[in-house]
């Protein structure tokens, strides 16, 4: 599971980083280019990935002391 987690949040940041870029005209080609809106849902989207990477990376550790 830890690994589905990982390859999950991967993408989820690495889609919101291309809607990010696309999102303030640095990543041309798509109608998302340009669109401030964009940029709003890719940074939520990188941000929802880095949260799930942190919580794939805790899953199944034993906490001190147990």
């Amino acid at each position: 599971m830890k690994m589905v987690g990982k390859i999950i949040g991967l993408l989820m940041v690495l889609m919101g980083t291309v809607w990010f870029l696309q999102g303030i005209n640095i990543l041309p080609g798509s109608f998302m280019t340009g669109q401030t809106q964009w940029a709003v849902y890719g940074g939520l989207c990188c941000a929802a990935g880095i949260v799930v990477l942190y919580f794939s990376r805790r899953a199944g550790r034993t906490p001190p002391g147990a």
